[in-house]
């Protein structure tokens, strides 16, 4: 095969040239993986099982059936360039794969987590070696191989469980961050160090030569190890020190780790334990601290799991004939090695979890959770084929193991465990309140960096002159993805929202500039703030949102509106995903909510306390969210730099229009709020202005000359349920969650400075569909913001 084609004008067909039939062969690999994973969204099922599928149906069981697609666009000429293609990829997202894992996490692995990790791999490996060797099917094991190295490759193949796709997984079911997730993962970690020692001793035994030869093996490959921690490792940190946070990592250092990842792969396949174990072991001795670690994930995530790991689930397909599985024993023992899986894993687990004293139903979800499988299967399955310890009929048959098992992981799972979400009742759950010298606890979220200076800008706006002023939750909210850094964000998620960045060992911040703002801005000022993240996939993160606000006993969320702010003054949007985000916390809040649209409150860096000079004002129509939105405007003019403008718009009934009680109740409940106003905030404070404008009930052109002339001002707080008519026929219906006047104030064409709150009260009255249930003997956890006491902890405050 030729590398390139000279063209179709010349006579030649592409697809007898090397280059371009790669190309064509990874786009169909990439489009159809990602059908089937859109597909299979609705089952909650990680990409692995479509990327499973997908090698199937590529190979001889389905499409492949057809000999004019196999020998067009996989012909067996092609195959050593793609099986190359798919080993590179597989290399260095083995290389991720180590850069995961950390052998410091592993080392803390408490005593229960080691339990069960050890359980689900002994009785699966004991029963899988004991079920098989005393009826072995003659046909299952290829001629001339001994029957120990067999054994050995099926009993790794049935121990094994999938480290990132159990992640996946219980980050899907927001899992990961409870006691049963970190267990798993934690017992995942060490199946998965296990199962790699498990691996070079399978590999090593079933080499053709004389167990002496296995033996040289074995040994050689234990010296690498050694090697690369004592020689390697010294390197790779003097690389990670000469990284400091703040700056690029020097395209040198990058260059030269992805280099020693081959040449390290190039050392372990010469060894005779395949090149994957070196990629593996060099990710594993990369520092951890630092941003190198980050970068490396950056540079190298996108372009092998989006484009090259495909690949090798093709190649694997491309070996897989569900064809070859024919007769009744063939099909018992599909069903023999599926149920000796999930029997030895999940029963060992079960049983391992009750001799620590895990709950049974728990018990039962942890083993069905380690029974996953994934990548780590295949490589497995692939290098037993290779190495012709595994036949054809054996091979499909394990294939299909791994994917029945892992298949059934999440629906199960979902089904057999439903962690309760309750949380404690409380009183504050709004702004406007019965003693305003309660603490105020707010919960803002913020989708990125750009939205930290406007947030921070508006808290210290909010922190009034209270002995007890604000406490605030900021939660970083980060859509869950196939990423690997996604993946290694939510491993050091704790459980309650707590920081997800980690802390080095000498207790420095590690540089994170999100640390950086927020603890400095908390050492500046008066306000205590707990940072904290959200990761979850965009249809169901408005549940973390809401279970965090309910759980902190927060009385204000404050949201990020869907659209951005840019230099030109337009706003750009997001995508309609941000926008049902903010619709599903409304719907949910146990608490007000407020949407921010963000016009750079303070310009784009934080400014000090000293220096706030901002001009609010408040639009008051009337009802229960104006009240709302008025109470933060008393809150924030207590600060000295803050200018209020309170502009009440006293409707005039038009001649076709009638009251009702409703009305004359608001009305009165108004009254009796503004009056409360004047005679304790704005009488006597030059910094207030009040001002009163009537007008006619559905007089739109009235209403807005009196915004526009408002409209030099930083920031306006409005009411979502304002009893106004739309102030914008064209454009009001496409943000109903900002209310009538929010969603004109938010137009380009009102302002392109000034930022908008839009507000809405908690309503206890209302029909509300909680997600929290609210229990009066549960235990609340101590989790308040600010510097610790003694033993680490602060008390909480019941209000």
């Amino acid at each position: 095969m030729k590398s390139t084609s000279d063209g179709i004008f010349q006579g030649e067909n592409p697809l007898n040239s090397a280059l371009p039939l790669a190309i064509l062969q990874i786009c169909v690999v990439v489009v159809l993986t990602r059908v089937l994973a859109f597909l299979l969204r609705p089952l909650r099922q990680p990409r692995v099982i479509a990327e499973i599928i997908g090698g199937i149906l590529l190979g001889p069981s389905a499409i492949g059936r057809s000999s004019a697609f196999l020998n067009t666009v996989f012909p067996k000429q092609s195959l050593t360039v793609l099986d190359t293609l798919a080993n590179i990829g597989l290399i260095y997202f083995l290389f991720l794969v180590g850069l995961e894992l950390d052998l410091r996490a592993i080392r803390r692995t408490g005593s229960t987590a080691l339990v069960i990790a050890v359980a689900g791999i002994s009785l699966p490996f004991i029963m899988g070696i004991g079920t098989l060797r005393r009826r072995p099917p003659a046909h299952t094991v290829n001629r001339g191989v001994a029957t120990g190295p067999f054994l050995v490759f099926m009993g790794v193949a049935l121990s094994i469980t999938a480290f990132p796709v159990l992640a996946r997984i219980l980050a899907e079911l927001k899992l990961l961050t409870t006691d049963m997730g970190r267990m798993a993962m934690s017992a995942a970690a060490v199946n998965d160090v296990a199962a790699w020692i498990l691996l070079a001793l399978a590999i090593a035994l079933s080499g053709t030569g004389s167990p002496l030869v296995s033996l040289w093996v074995l040994l050689t490959g234990a010296a690498f190890v050694l090697g690369a921690f004592f020689l390697l490792r010294p390197v790779l940190a003097w690389m990670a020190r000469r990284s400091p946070e703040g700056e690029p990592v020097k395209e040198l250092y990058i260059c030269a780790t992805l280099t020693i990842v081959l040449a390290a792969g190039f050392a372990t396949d010469t060894i005779g334990i395949h090149a994957l174990f070196g990629a593996f072991i060099v990710g594993i001795i990369v520092p951890k601290d630092g941003p190198f670690a980050g970068v490396l994930l950056e540079k190298v995530e996108d372009l092998i799991s989006g484009l090259f790991l495909p690949l090798y689930f093709v190649s694997s397909g491309l070996k897989t004939n569900v064809m070859s599985i024919r007769g009744g024993e063939s099909w018992a023992l599909l069903a023999l090695v599926v149920g000796t899986a999930c029997i030895g894993k999940i029963g060992g687990t079960v049983i391992a979890s009750l001799i620590v004293r895990v709950p049974l139903r728990e018990a039962v979800t942890l083993g069905f959770l380690m029974n996953t499988k994934g990548l780590v299967e295949l490589i497995v399955l692939n290098i037993g084929k290779d190495r012709h310890v595994l036949n054809d009929e054996t091979f499909a048959i394990l294939v299909l193991m791994a994917l029945i098992t892992t298949f059934l992981t999440t629906p199960v799972v979902m089904a057999i465990y439903k962690p309760a979400r309750r949380g404690a009742p409380y009183k504050n759950r709004a702004v406007q309140r019965g003693n305003p010298e309660d603490e105020l606890r707010m919960l803002a979220c913020f989708h990125s960096t750009r939205n930290i200076p406007t947030m921070i800008n508006l808290m210290e706006s909010s922190r009034g002159t209270r002995k007890r002023g604000i406490a605030v939750y900021a939660m970083h909210l980060v859509e869950l993805s196939e990423r690997s850094s996604a993946i290694s964000m939510v491993h050091k998620a704790r459980r309650n929202g707590m920081p997800f960045w980690n802390k080095r060992r000498n207790g420095d911040g590690d540089g994170d500039q999100l640390v950086v703002a927020f603890e400095t801005y908390q050492q500046l000022s008066r306000v205590s703030i707990r940072a904290m993240t959200a990761i979850s996939d965009l249809h169901t993160i408005h549940e973390d949102i809401v279970t965090s606000a309910h759980q902190k006993r927060a009385a204000l969320i404050v949201l990020p509106f869907h659209k951005l702010h840019q230099m030109d003054g337009h706003m750009e949007s997001l995508g309609d995903q941000y926008q049902h985000i903010n619709q599903r916390v409304l719907h949910h809040a146990p608490c007000s909510v407020a949407i921010l649209v963000d016009r750079g409150l303070g310009g784009a860096a934080q400014v000090a306390a000293s220096d706030v000079s901002y001009s609010i004002a408040v639009v008051f129509f009337g009802g229960r969210d104006d009240r709302e939105a008025l109470s933060y405007g008393m809150r924030m003019v207590e600060h000295p730099g803050i200018a209020l403008h309170v502009l009440r718009f006293c409707l005039q009934p038009s001649s076709s229009s009638s009251g009702s009680s409703n009305n004359n109740s608001r009305s009165d409940e108004d009254a009796l709020f503004l009056g409360e106003f004047r005679a304790k905030v704005a009488d006597g404070n030059e910094s207030v202005k009040y001002e009163e404008k009537a007008v006619v009930d559905g007089n739109k052109a009235d209403i807005v000359e009196a915004l526009k002339a408002a409209g030099r001002c930083n920031l306006f707080l409005v009411g979502q349920g304002t009893p106004c008519v739309p102030l914008s026929d064209d454009r009001s219906t496409d943000c109903p969650e900002l209310g009538p006047v929010g969603s004109y104030l938010a137009l380009p064409e009102f302002s392109t400075v000034a930022s908008v709150l839009v507000m809405k009260q908690y309503d206890p009255t209302a029909k509300h569909y909680d997600l929290v249930e609210e229990v009066a003997e549960v235990a609340v956890e101590v989790d308040t913001p600010g510097p610790t006491t003694a033993k680490g902890t602060m008390s909480f405050r019941d209000d």
